[in-house]
């Protein structure tokens, strides 16, 4: 029994703060800082899971080893810089011999050095001084390439891929090779991250350098979609053994030096409109929210979520005053004379705090002195507090909106279009400026809806692409930039669906909600050890374990999938949309609801950590006896920063696969987001609230009266956080664009222009070969790629998502076969050079893969018997008229 409080004890440590009502809706603002990742010292940490660490003396034992071999002590800082670098050398020619003993040993010899040969040192900072400069001269000695070819090594060695294959259960034995071999590159990359973060210009060079080695192929193909290809593998079952959370971790950090983070896609989307000639973006989300205050969360959330009863719904007046709140702060003291201080409280947390621009400090608030009893009874009694000079009044206006406003030009378009057919009667086709016949109050809203437009750098690739199709010989597009973007895209290209399922499957997988099941996917080989604990501190050890493993796969999941999504959009709008349908026709939405359809709050406190066990605590110094008090010594932190950037990550990943895109703001209407998304509200930080707002403004139109009516504080919420569209009717669903008669077409419509656009760029006549890549053939033209996934279903049909397939198939173009679907890709002369040659290869220009090969049969079977070809259509004459 006492072993089972332990447990409870630490699952729990703030029970109290989380689950008591009173405490939840007073859970203090979050002072997290959203950046890239977490600090060094963290990131190094949970690389490791705790059932590993036996596996340091072994680091410890073949580096003694080795020494006694070379006849020199087993001190590495004893030795002098030039003997440290000799010993380097005999390391990297012991990887290269034909023994595979010998090889890993020398291969753990150097995930000592890089571990910061910590049996040697008194302290985590003399740990990390020396783990940076180990790494920096294995990296000047080329230790990086030869681990990625012991990688490929590991990776083609089909013996221990067979092995973990007939077993029952994979456990941590079947992947200490692969595992000593992720680990050595993971903290060279993240040793360069940080050096790059920090801006050193001691090794900016080789930061450079590491930077150019891993944009471009090491040996045959990029090592991104080296490590994607393992996800692959293991999601598909044919290598179980592979530790994924390490190879979701070098993925997202490679991906991370090689692309850039928050810095760089901010210069990179300033240079890009710079070059068409837009204006400089003055708004950083990131930057602005740094300043905005959360809200409370809705006081009515754990009892009104799923239930729109009236007779449990806040009065009206209520909901009315706060409406009334957000057009004057001075009326607060007479209008909310009869609510709760709590209230009270509530409001003010909606507005900003804008620093006075004149003088520079903070303005206060108007009549904060006034707001006691005594203070009360004067206004009551008509005495005025001292009236204030009139030309500070403005200097008193703290609350303003945190964002100008913003409109496109589709929508001033529709103003003008509706404007000119009811003054005057008909419509100006492609006019976008004459205003003779309409009224001085339209012309004046014209010039102020033209003030406040904003053209994206989306809008002009579209409208170049548009350009290109309609003029395929007068219009070139010009050298294409292979930018590390560009390079990763074309990479990705023939396998991108397959990556997106493999990462949806293990954050599905990784979820807290999710269910075990017999036919998923385990990502637990690389955390559960091959004997099971025996008592019940090392049971509560491995259970903290396994939620931590799921915690940092989220992570990395998530992390990775917004990182791709945010390049690929900044780069080219059609690369961004090409990967969100995949993303889409895979249930990524549903998905991600499913993950937040959970006790939110407990998961943001949660405590899967055990402080004096990562790394490097649990080797430096005497380790103290693991008991349930010793497990959460150092643990102070009110939240956990992976799960607060997890949550982040993945609103950031749903508001992008949404945001302006009618079909996919039908299915969080579908799937019953907005009550989940409501309980998020619950977590006090204002970044995380912007994108649960903004998620649910899109689709407020669609909820009905009733639902606005019952949820008025969310709706004030969204007027005082979320930027406003000019004639953006969101609140009362008269968008003519929101018909859902037109959700096919327009899904459809979008794939015809990503699949023209993937053929016309990376698809040449030259053989059908991809251009810019060697090797890559395709058989078919894109559009076969991405045309024949369907609603893949990577949820099943559990929880809220049973009519995920019906919906998406309903809603979503996914087939590219018949009906709407049937969006031709090819133009005319593009469809009579496919059908006569021009598009084929010859029979002697194919190769074919053994595996292809070997599984023909069931090739035929699956792709042309059981397939039905309308030939007449094929060989209609019409077709190339």
């Amino acid at each position: 029994m006492e072993g089972s409080g332990d447990m409870l004890a630490i699952y729990n440590f703030n029970e109290n703060e989380m689950i008591d009502g009173s405490n939840t809706l007073e859970f203090p603002d979050l002072d997290f800082v959203y950046a890239d990742a977490d600090s060094h010292t963290n990131e190094i940490a949970e690389l490791y899971s705790y059932t590993e660490q036996p596996e340091f003396q072994h680091n410890v034992k073949a580096f003694e080893d080795q020494m006694e071999q070379y006849n020199l002590p087993p001190c590495w800082q004893k030795l002098t810089e030039k003997k440290q670098n000799g010993i380097i050398l005999k390391l990297l020619d012991q990887l290269d011999m034909s023994k595979k003993t010998l090889r890993m040993k020398a291969a753990r010899c150097i995930l000592y050095l890089a571990q910061g040969c910590w049996a040697e040192v008194q302290s985590d900072q003399e740990q990390q001084m020396w783990a940076k400069k180990n790494v920096i001269m294995l990296y000047e000695a080329g230790v990086f390439a030869a681990f990625v070819e012991l990688l490929n090594l590991e990776i083609d060695n089909s013996s221990t891929a067979n092995i973990a294959m007939r077993k029952i259960a994979v456990s941590l034995a079947d992947s200490i090779d692969l595992r000593v071999i992720l680990s050595v590159l993971y903290i060279i990359t993240e040793v360069m991250r940080a050096e790059k973060e920090n801006k050193n210009r001691a090794h900016s060079h080789l930061v450079s350098n590491f930077i150019t080695e891993i944009t471009n192929p090491i040996g045959d193909e990029l090592l991104p979609v080296k490590l994607l290809g393992m996800v692959t593998q293991f999601c598909t079952g044919m290598a179980p053994h592979f530790p994924m959370k390490k190879v979701l971790l070098l993925l997202w950090k490679i991906s991370l030096v090689s692309l850039g983070g928050m810095d760089t896609l901010k210069g990179l989307k300033d240079k890009y409109r710079s070059v068409a000639g837009l204006s400089q973006n003055r708004e950083d989300t990131l930057e602005i929210s740094k300043v905005m205050r959360a809200s409370s969360p809705p006081i009515t959330a754990p009892s009104n979520d799923d239930n729109q009863n009236a007779k449990r719904s806040r009065p009206s007046r209520r909901g009315l005053i706060k409406q009334s709140s957000l057009d004057e702060q001075e009326q607060l003291g007479l209008e909310m004379e009869a609510s709760t201080t709590e209230n009270e409280e509530d409001l003010s947390d909606y507005f900003r705090q804008y620093e006075d621009p004149i003088n520079g400090t903070n303005a206060a608030t108007p009549d904060e002195g006034n707001t006691d009893n005594n203070g009360e009874e004067k206004d009551r009694n008509g005495t005025l507090p001292p009236a204030a000079p009139m030309e500070e009044v403005p200097q008193e206006i703290t609350n303003r909106l945190p964002w100008a406003p913003k409109i496109r030009r589709k929508d001033i378009d529709i103003f003008l279009n509706n404007s000119r057919s009811k003054f005057i009667g008909y419509t100006l086709k492609d006019d976008h400026e004459t205003l003779a016949g309409l009224p001085q109050p339209i012309q004046e809203g014209f010039k102020t809806l033209k003030k406040h437009m904003y053209v994206s750098l989306a809008d002009i690739q579209i409208r170049r692409e548009e350009e290109i199709n309609r003029n395929p010989l007068s219009t070139s597009e010009g050298e294409i930039q292979l930018t590390p973007t560009e390079i990763l895209y074309q990479a990705m290209l023939p396998n991108l669906s397959q990556y997106m399922i493999s990462l949806l499957k293990i954050l599905l997988a990784a979820a807290p909600t999710s269910k075990a099941k017999t036919e998923s996917i385990n990502i637990m080989s690389d955390v559960l050890p091959e004997d099971m604990p025996m008592t019940v501190t090392q049971s509560t050890k491995l259970g903290i374990d396994v939620s931590r493993h799921k915690e940092i796969t989220v992570k990395a999941v998530s992390a990775i999938l917004l990182l791709y999504l945010k390049h690929f959009k900044i780069n080219h709008i059609y690369q961004f949309e090409f990967m969100s349908q995949h993303l889409v026709f895979a249930n990524c939405i549903p998905l991600v609801l499913k993950f937040f359809n959970q006790d939110i709050m407990s998961y943001v406190g949660s405590k899967n950590i055990i402080p004096i066990m990562d790394f490097p605590s649990c080797v430096i110094g005497e380790q103290p006896e693991l008991t349930s008090e010793t497990m959460i010594i150092g643990d102070s932190a009110p939240y956990s920063w992976r799960n607060v950037f997890s949550c982040i990550n993945l609103l950031r990943i749903l508001n992008k696969l949404t945001k302006w895109k009618h079909s996919r703001i039908m299915m969080l209407v579908v799937f019953k987001s907005a009550p989940i998304l409501k309980r998020t509200l619950k977590v006090r930080h204002a970044l995380m609230q912007l994108y649960v707002l903004k998620l649910l403004k899109m689709q407020t139109k669609y909820l009905g009266r009733q639902w606005r009516k019952s949820n008025m504080k969310t709706i004030s919420a969204i007027y005082a956080k979320v930027r406003h569209r000019l004639n953006d009717d969101w609140a009362f669903g008269n968008d003519l664009d929101a018909r859902p008669w037109d959700f096919q077409a327009e899904e459809c419509a979008l794939k015809s222009g990503v699949d023209r656009f993937n053929n016309r760029r990376y698809l040449q006549v030259n053989n059908g070969i991809l251009a810019g890549i060697d090797g890559l053939d395709y058989d078919d033209p894109i559009e076969g790629i991405g045309g024949n996934i369907g609603v893949t279903g990577v949820l099943g049909g559990d929880g809220i998502h049973a009519a995920s397939s019906t919906v998406g198939s309903g809603i979503l173009c996914a087939n590219g076969s018949a009906g709407v679907g049937a969006v031709s890709v090819l133009g005319t002369s593009e469809r009579v050079n496919a059908c006569y040659g021009g598009l084929a290869r010859k029979a002697e220009e194919i190769e074919l893969s053994e595996e292809f090969k070997q599984n023909y049969e069931m090739w035929l079977h699956q792709e042309v018997y059981n397939n039905n070809i309308d030939w007449d259509a094929l060989l209609s004459v019409e077709e190339f008229s």
